[in-house]
């Protein structure tokens, strides 16, 4: 699975373990800055319908990135404006396989080096 590597990834680069805060959504994962616990990634499963994909449900990615990169990917149907989060600066990103793992990494560094 895409978010196991992505997490995996981050404890390697970062130094950061994946926090698993909710009782009943155990596999949703915070990744969180160690010194500041200031959140840099939300992965979470909802339901396609909430982005208007039609029927089942898909994992997403919660991150910030810059506004070109946001744009672009929002334009290609890829990424969305936030699921449960500020829509102006958070943004959810398909982890279904539309966007390669090393891209999905890149976005995940943009994330941590914004949220500092």
């Amino acid at each position: 699975m895409m978010i196991s590597e992505l997490i995996k990834y981050a404890k390697e680069k970062y130094g950061t373990s994946a926090d698993y805060p909710w009782d009943k959504t155990p596999k949703f994962a915070v990744l969180r800055h160690s010194e500041s616990r200031k959140w840099y990634a939300l992965f979470m499963e909802v339901k396609k319908s909430v982005f208007g994909l039609g029927e089942g449900r898909v994992w997403i990615a919660n991150i910030k990135c810059n506004s070109f990169e946001r744009e672009c990917l929002i334009a290609e149907g890829k990424a969305f404006p936030a699921y449960h989060m500020n829509k102006r600066l958070w943004t959810s990103v398909l982890v279904d396989g539309s966007i390669d793992i090393d891209s999905l990494k890149n976005l995940i560094d943009q994330s941590y080096d914004i949220t500092r």
